[in-house]
């Protein structure tokens, strides 16, 4: 994946919390009032005219028609990480890592994680530019979050654990959310060995597509323009998992795979009354380091 799409890729997702965070109180998964900070121009006029009831629900339907499935999956699995990550602090995590954070905002908008030390890494120009987005947001940068920068074609986890003195001794947290799909096989393998050094009691949070979209889309609704579309714009997804074989990958490294559901398990669990067809072969899992 090209280093500035990264950025366009967490300006999508941004303005899918934006439009959630004008949803009414009672209907909303979650409120974030930071995406829309992340939106440029047509992007960010359309977050911010979506309190419009009407105009939320052209920008919604326009979005379905071209990514079907995509915004309630992507709403879903937002809250269902939320959640994920909520049990792991209650059983006692000292840390939290951000891998590829984009412009995640869980370590500001979450209140339980508001003491404790949040590592978001990414790439210097999608990181640069989080951080001047939130020094002129906030006024400042928050103390318990920290931003790791590196290009992972000239440095590796592991250097960058070295170079900033990771402790790995820290029962942690590791989110990897909307990633693996874009790398390969090995580096999927060298992200796990890295995961697997924290202490036990550590949880790793991660999403992945299902194999067989890569290897027979015809298989799932709008599968097969989306991996046109993907294709167009030279970020076309290169990796994915079988589920049934997921938790034996996962043994390799220590992890006992705790949870994996599809994109129509979380949108059954967080938005029955918004049903929507598409999207079903992204899958969140989640896992524990024993």
């Amino acid at each position: 994946m090209k280093a500035d799409k990264a950025s366009q890729t967490a300006q999508y997702m941004a303005l899918f919390r934006a439009l959630e965070s004008t949803q009414p109180a009672n209907k909303r998964l979650f409120i974030d009032p930071y995406a829309v900070s992340f939106l440029d121009g047509k992007l960010n006029w359309a977050a911010r005219l979506s309190f419009l009831s009407f105009v939320r629900n052209y920008v919604q339907n326009t979005i379905h028609k071209k990514i079907p499935g995509a915004l309630t999956s992507g709403i879903a699995r937002t809250r269902y990480i939320d959640d994920l990550l909520q049990q792991t602090v209650q059983h006692n995590i000292q840390q939290v890592i951000i891998l590829g954070a984009g412009f995640d905002t869980r370590a500001l908008r979450l209140d339980y994680l508001s003491n404790i030390p949040v590592i978001e890494i990414d790439h210097p120009n999608t990181a640069r530019k989080k951080t001047s987005i939130l020094k002129k947001t906030l006024g400042h940068l928050p103390n318990h979050i920290h931003y790791w920068q590196t290009d992972f074609n000239k440095e590796s986890l592991q250097e960058l654990a070295v170079r900033e003195k990771l402790d790995f001794s820290i029962p942690t947290t590791i989110i990897w959310e909307g990633v693996t799909n874009y790398l390969d096989a090995k580096a999927i393998d060298h992200t796990f060995a890295f995961a697997s050094q924290f202490a036990i009691g550590s949880y790793i949070i991660f999403t992945y597509v299902h194999q067989q979209v890569l290897d027979a889309p015809e298989t799932f609704f709008g599968a097969q323009k989306l991996l046109k579309d993907l294709d167009a714009l030279e970020e076309r997804w290169t990796f994915g998992f079988s589920p049934e074989k997921l938790s034996a990958y996962l043994q390799q490294y220590n992890f006992v795979l705790l949870e994996d559901s599809g994109a129509a398990d979380y949108r059954n669990r967080y938005l029955p009354n918004r049903p929507e067809k598409g999207y079903e072969f992204y899958r969140v899992a989640f896992a524990y380091k024993a």
